[in-house]
């Protein structure tokens, strides 16, 4: 909004305003006022999750150190999300496709993990949605962001090559060009890349919510992960930059960044209240949110394992087997080894 009425209205009229087309400079923006909304209305929800009485149940079988972190604020994922879509929305091109697309996706996934904890809430225990259920519904959500993503191709918005570390030369396309030519099956040239689209999405969400177990863990990783993604998307959309290093040039993903630093922001102010001792969780509304968030600029970018950085949530198939052993076991299946 900021950058329509600064930029794209005012600047005709007041010149300095040409320092809000920079995408840096509005990068910057974007993860300072995260932060700053992060740290101002922190309090406020705090306090209102605890006149809700929304507390975080502990499971029985897990460590009895844990215990005693029983009827803390959960759901902090929502001052999360808020503290990232708000400044996406003022400082973001909202006329850049990518930018819904990682809104979209931030909010399925956290819409996903706030009604998983608000049955947790209700019910006064520890379990929430099925993992069968969350499954389907964290599927579902990919499989859009990957429809979204491959209706981008047909006007050259988007590639499909995959980007590996360290084999610059090797670039997979993960459409099936062959089946492309013939009219009744030329859905099927698309199946490998929506597939690793739901996978890296899902896999990055588990991966988020598996993390979160202790004070300022999964968040602090999320500060890692979010911070190489803003550099990542900043360069693949850089003419000069992904040129030198070889990366796919693709100059819409750039604004993406704006999206990647309100995330780096939004995520140091939440640690301020989930560092030890937490004050809050920010519980499944929150780990999925981020997840996906983190998900969809990897998949914007088109490199595989971009969370490489520390590996910080890159198992993404990890992610994936352990929800669906979850869905196991709560079936009554018999456990078998991973």
């Amino acid at each position: 909004m900021l950058y329509w009425l600064l930029y794209q209205r005012l600047f005709v009229h007041f010149p300095p305003f040409r320092i809000f087309r920079y995408v840096t400079f509005r990068t910057a923006f974007a993860s300072l006022t995260a932060l700053f909304m992060g740290m101002i209305i922190g309090p406020a929800i705090i306090r209102q999750l605890r006149d809700f009485q929304i507390g975080q149940y502990i499971r029985e079988e897990g460590p009895k150190g844990h215990q005693k972190k029983a009827g803390t604020p959960t759901m902090g994922g929502v001052l999360i999300t808020i503290a990232i879509i708000v400044p996406t929305l003022l400082w973001a091109d909202l006329s850049n496709t990518y930018i819904w697309l990682a809104i979209f996706s931030t909010i399925a996934f956290g819409a996903i993990g706030f009604a998983d904890d608000y049955i947790k809430v209700v019910r006064k225990r520890n379990l929430g949605l099925t993992s069968r259920a969350k499954l389907l519904l964290q599927f579902v959500a990919a499989g859009f962001v990957a429809i979204a993503l491959v209706t981008l191709t047909a006007t050259r918005q988007y590639s499909t090559h995959l980007m590996v570390p360290f084999f610059k030369q090797f670039r997979p396309d993960l459409v099936i060009e062959t089946f492309r030519h013939y009219p009744h099956v030329w859905w099927l040239a698309f199946i490998p890349f929506v597939l690793f689209v739901m996978l890296v999405l899902v896999g990055s969400s588990n991966a988020v919510n598996l993390t979160d177990g202790l004070d300022g863990l999964a968040i602090g990783c999320t500060v890692i992960a979010a911070g190489a993604l803003t550099i990542l998307t900043y360069l693949s959309g850089h003419v000069v930059f992904s040129e030198y290093l070889e990366l796919q040039k693709m100059p819409q993903v750039a604004e993406v960044t704006v999206f990647c630093g309100a995330m780096v922001g939004a995520s140091i102010g939440f640690l301020w209240y989930n560092a030890h001792p937490a004050e809050i969780f920010m519980g499944d509304v929150g780990s999925l949110a981020l997840g996906g968030a983190i998900g969809t600029g990897a998949a914007a970018a088109v490199h595989w394992r971009n969370l490489c950085p520390g590996s910080t949530f890159s198992d993404y198939p990890g992610g994936v087997l352990q929800a669906a052993q979850e869905a196991r076991l709560q079936d009554g299946a018999a456990a078998s080894p991973l």
